[in-house]
């Protein structure tokens, strides 16, 4: 859901109190978002703008946002004009759906200059573009050349015309309601979803004016849930039914920082999945080839019997001849024998000898690579898995893991001191009966929950017959409740968490054996015992796990 004109409208000056703001460094932490670290009256502070075509927004935020080695080419170009500039002022016209903000700098020469930074969240048209004090486009987020819009051209040099204003009625000002129209159509700023709401408040008993009012005062954000997807505003939505309230800017974090982050980790760590999808299909495809390669060679007892045929019946003259049938001395029945035609009978023989022999060998050359082929793809279908639930940390950590078993090369340019590696960034909170539970959300993470923080008598847990989390409960006889809630997070955080009835396996981590050679988080099981959970993320949402 995207923003309206009204909506931007109670952000403007939020963001206008805290003006004037000096910009200290810029990041591009996606292809569509741009962080500012500013510095002004509140201290150090940080102005995220996002241009995505559905998370479209403006905020000033707290958390914490993991910053590309490299950053992209309008990033550089900002970090030119506007690193050390300050943001004077922030307008917003006829409550549309952009913004503007007036820039003080200095050039190379000293000089004192304004620059306007554009700030345009309509939809998928959403965009950042800064203009020069004379009028023209120093360059834009998203270029539009004018084959693609030839009224309103945003490219480098382009004289820059600003969105068009629609002529509107004020709707803070102007409660005169003409019949027929919408009140989208009628008023600045209005999306159909506000209209709906208002013409539903309307029609019972609600006037006007008094929801404008409602919305004026209102510093909230109200969130509801409708068919499945989250629906906002600054007003209660009694159309849709019960809503959570928060203040503007932590309400925009609660719905989209979660969401984001899977797209910022897919386009920081893209190169992740692309090889990991690759490795998985390669292997997908190399098994039945190796599995029919090892039924063949399980056959191998029938060339032995040809040669053996070709010998006894003292077959000599077979050049020319693709194929000969000969009587078996044993059953009497006729078997037809390949030939190469090229060969005589004694060739043909030592030439199925030959082949028995290499098939012979052959059998456990090709159980050991079916083995191997079998492990590589369990292992990359798992780290397919772990990334699509990864967060920032996970997402390097399995870089990192990829590059210690030599599957890539580290192409950051980074020096690094040789030190010891730190820890992996294993997750822990607390059940409701006061015991710790700590779990994995990578390899590296399992393998150090579960060989070096988890002792002996501590409870292990882990999605049985699924790719997923190990599962450590600090405690060697932890209540029911507990271990439920630890079943249900190796539940959830596995492939099965789309399912019902998932069994999770359990056990003292004393019975875990480690397996030499094998890649981290895998471990051989002796006894255990097994429960059956149903995943709900609202619970696990509840004991503060991260669960988008």
């Amino acid at each position: 859901m995207a923003l309206d004109g009204i909506l931007l409208g109670k952000i403007v000056p939020m963001i206008s109190d805290e003006l004037p703001l000096r910009i200290q460094k810029i990041w591009d932490i996606s292809s569509n978002e741009i962080l500012f670290q500013v510095h002004g009256r509140s201290g150090k502070q940080q102005l995220l703008v996002s241009c995505h075509s559905v998370y479209n927004r403006m905020l000033l935020t707290k958390r914490s946002y993991p910053t590309p080695a490299e950053p992209g080419n309008f990033v550089m170009l900002l970090r030119t004009y506007l690193e050390g500039a300050v943001l004077e002022t922030l307008e917003q016209p006829d409550y549309d759906r952009w913004c503007v903000f007036t820039v003080s700098r200095r050039n190379h020469l000293g000089d004192a200059e304004k620059l306007y930074l554009y700030i345009e969240l309509m939809g998928k048209y959403a965009n950042m573009i800064l203009v020069s004090e004379a009028g023209k486009i120093i360059d834009a987020l998203k270029r539009i050349p004018p084959f693609e819009n030839s009224r309103r051209t945003i490219m480098p040099n382009a004289v820059f015309t600003p969105v068009p204003s629609q002529n509107k009625k004020d709707p803070f000002t102007g409660s005169i309601i003409e019949d027929g129209r919408s009140l989208t159509a009628q008023f600045a700023g209005f999306s159909p979803f506000l209209s709906s709401e208002i013409e539903y408040r309307m029609a019972h008993g609600q006037s006007f004016s008094s929801v404008m009012e409602e919305i004026r005062d209102s510093d909230q954000l109200y969130i509801a849930n409708k068919n499945g997807e989250a629906v906002f505003h600054c007003i209660a939505l009694n159309s849709i039914g019960p809503c959570r309230h928060y203040p503007v800017f932590e309400a925009f974090d609660i719905l989209y920082y979660r969401r984001e982050e899977k797209e910022r980790v897919k386009q920081i760590s893209g190169d992740l999945y692309h090889f990991a999808k690759r490795q998985t299909q390669h292997f997908r495809q190399k098994l039945p080839r190796l599995l029919k390669e090892f039924d063949e060679a399980k056959d191998c007892d029938r060339w032995n019997k040809y040669g053996e045929l070709l010998y006894t019946w003292q077959i000599t003259d077979t050049k020319g001849m693709n194929s000969i049938s000969l009587e078996d001395y044993e059953t009497g029945s006729m078997i037809e024998i390949p030939l190469d035609p090229k060969l005589d009978g004694k060739g043909n023989a030592r030439k199925c000898y030959q082949k028995y022999t290499k098939l012979k060998k052959g059998q456990k050359y090709l159980a050991e690579q079916i083995s191997i082929c079998e492990d590589e793809l369990s292992y990359f279908e798992g780290l397919l898995e772990q990334l699509d639930q990864a967060d920032f940390t996970t997402a390097s950590e399995i870089r990192d893991e990829l590059i210690h078993l030599g599957y890539m090369k580290d192409s950051r340019n980074i020096r690094r001191k040789k030190k010891k590696d730190a820890p992996a960034a294993v997750k822990t909170f607390t059940s409701p009966s006061g015991i710790r539970i700590s779990y994995g959300r990578n390899n590296l993470q399992n393998e150090q929950l579960t060989w070096k923080t988890a002792r002996k008598d501590e409870i292990w847990l882990h999605a049985k017959d699924y790719h997923g989390s190990h599962v450590v409960i600090h405690d060697s006889r932890p209540d029911e409740e507990t271990l439920r809630l630890a079943a249900m997070t190796a539940a959830y955080f596995s492939a099965g968490r789309q399912s019902s009835s998932v069994p999770v396996i359990w056990c003292p981590q004393r019975n875990l054996k480690k397996i030499p050679g094998a890649k981290p988080g895998m471990v051989q099981l002796g006894a255990y015992k097994m429960i059956y959970i149903d995943p709900d993320e609202e619970l696990l949402s509840s004991m503060g796990i991260e669960t988008a």
